[in-house]
């Protein structure tokens, strides 16, 4: 992402959204990289959190696409090691209600085979419908 990055008011918007659904005040955040560092789950992100929370101050609407907020399993080793008490994992969920305020189906019961409908477990459903759908 380009450090030049132009704050439009729609940036604004975004990261007030953020905050208010997170109940952090993200411009605090230093980007120490500490939180990244001390992830269990940073190797399977494509945003580390120290990234998702710099694309937040910065109003960047494309880390709610980001896989890095699905990933993300609130274990709370980020807001643990934070020197500046923030939460990032608050800051996932935040961007992970945006996206299912949506509500886009990203799953359709129907599409799935019987075959696989019968060994899928349980919770493994309940899960990804949880995730997936609007």
């Amino acid at each position: 992402m380009p450090t030049n990055t132009v704050i439009t008011a729609a940036n604004e918007a975004f990261l007030r959204r953020i905050n208010e659904l997170s109940g952090e005040k993200v411009t605090r955040c230093e980007q120490c990289g500490i939180c990244s560092a001390g992830c269990p789950l940073v190797a399977e992100m494509d945003r580390t959190p120290a990234e998702m929370m710099r694309m937040v101050q910065l109003g960047d609407e494309d880390i709610a696409k980001s896989k890095t907020i699905w990933i993300c399993a609130s274990c709370f080793t980020c807001t643990v090691k934070c020197p500046r008490g923030l939460d990032p994992s608050k800051v996932a969920e935040a961007l992970r209600q945006l996206n299912l305020r949506k509500a886009v189906d990203y799953i359709d019961l129907m599409n799935i085979p019987k075959e696989e409908m019968e060994i899928l477990p349980q919770i493994a459903l309940v899960s990804a419908f949880r995730k997936l759908t609007g």
